[in-house]
């Protein structure tokens, strides 16, 4: 049995066990939030509305119900790019219009992604123009939208045709190791952006203003300091002009740090609450959260070029997966495309151990946090977001474990309970 057939049944089996889990929990957390629907769960009983809990509800089954035909969709689509031939013949015309070299590398990568992008429209605008504005939360117009995908097409041009040239020439000029000189670009890209995202890039979708209230700068400037926090300034964002939803971060890195409120968030929470909410943000700088995090990224993103490094020289790896390697040419940009196609496909099965971690640096975050201001301003800021958000109180227990990056509320709040606090 060749190792191109045998690389064909391993895709091909973890594509349809990720399908059927996927479906399977879709299905568990469909038939459980609606099964909980008519009756807010005894610890929330006092506090959240049982028209508020059945929004929450029917907001979380109708996206689900979605992202059941997303992940049909989906896979269809990647089937369609690897065995049935898709990305195979794109590389073809490709070649035959531009010829071996690095403009064909490019225009395939460039036409993978805009046909990818076309194939995702329809289930965006649905889920922007029909599901968030049958529940209150869209507040984004046409024209909006049409400048913001103008400006996210310039940007990723500006952006990701350097970068991908870059990597697309290491891969052919460097050697049998171009995979770690690809790796280190990559992670400074990265880290760049960290840098350039809150002056340059974030300022392009919304307008960001200096935080105007004196008093609750004034608390808020207290608790930086009272945790030893420095930022380059606090922020209001007008993310009301295409959502009702509501939140705060910090972003940039290094001595650009800012911390940027909604002027959503800020409209429904007290000044305390607000305090409590970023308290939360802190912690997860306090605990190394952040640096973690981008040390985990560097660790799994080293792996992941090593990987592609060895899978670009082997014939297998592009025949088990329908494409014909180029005979007189670099086949790097065929290497990136399937990888990025295949990867996903078998690291589905480790997401539950990246939520379950996100999830212990979210209740370690709210323990600081009620360090710092008290349990029950946290308490009630936390149940104002999930009311406004519309996030479910009953949310299926394996489908939380598999997916939830941050833990349901009712384990939230019976962990606060249990550290105390005023």
């Amino acid at each position: 049995m060749s190792a191109s057939y045998l690389w064909t049944l391993a895709f091909a089996a973890a594509l349809l066990a990720g399908l059927g889990v996927k479906f399977w929990l879709a299905s568990r957390q469909i038939r459980h939030v609606a099964r909980h629907r008519d009756r807010v769960p005894a610890d929330f009983a006092a506090t959240v509305p049982l028209a508020a809990h059945q929004k929450a509800a029917d907001y979380t089954v109708t996206k689900a119900r979605i992202g059941l035909l997303e992940i049909a969709f989906g896979a269809a689509v990647l089937l369609g790019w690897t065995l049935l031939g898709g990305l195979n013949w794109l590389n073809q015309v490709l070649l035959d219009a531009l010829g071996v070299g690095m403009a064909q590398q490019l225009a395939l990568l460039v036409s993978f992604a805009v046909i990818g992008g076309l194939l995702e429209l329809p289930f965006s605008l649905y889920s922007t123009f029909v599901v968030e504005q049958r529940f209150g939360f869209n507040k984004t117009t046409w024209g909006l939208w049409l400048a913001d995908a103008a400006k996210g097409l310039v940007l990723g041009a500006v952006i990701g045709l350097p970068i991908a040239w870059l990597i697309l020439w290491l891969m052919g000029a460097a050697g049998s190791w171009w995979w770690l000189w690809a790796w280190a670009v990559w992670m400074g890209f990265n880290l760049l952006l960290l840098v350039l995202y809150p002056t340059v890039i974030a300022p392009l979708f919304n307008k960001f203003r200096p935080l105007e209230d004196e008093s609750l700068k004034a608390r808020v400037t207290a608790l930086m300091q009272r945790c030893g926090f420095a930022a380059k300034g606090l922020f209001v964002m007008d993310g009301s002009r295409r959502s009702a939803h509501a939140n705060a971060y910090f972003t940039g890195f290094g001595a650009a740090k800012r911390v940027v409120f909604f002027d959503t968030l800020l409209s429904r929470l007290s000044p305390a609450e607000v305090d409590a909410v970023l308290a939360h943000e802190l912690g997860h700088f306090r605990h190394k959260h952040i640096l973690k995090r981008i040390a985990g990224l560097f660790a799994f993103s080293l792996a992941g070029f090593a990987l592609l490094g060895f899978l670009s020289r082997q014939p297998w790896f592009y025949t088990g997966l329908g494409v014909t390697p180029n005979l007189m040419g670099p086949n790097d940009a065929l290497a990136l495309l399937l990888f990025l196609l295949s990867a996903p496909v078998f690291s589905f099965f480790v997401s539950p151990l990246m939520a379950q971690l996100s999830r212990k640096h979210e209740f370690q975050a709210d323990a600081f946090a009620v360090a710092q201001t008290g349990r029950e301003d946290l308490r009630t800021a936390l149940l104002k977001l999930y009311e406004d958000n519309a996030s479910t109180l009953t949310p299926d227990p394996l489908f939380v474990k598999f997916y939830y990056s941050h833990p349901p509320a009712s384990e939230r709040l019976a962990r606060m309970a249990a550290i105390g606090g005023a």
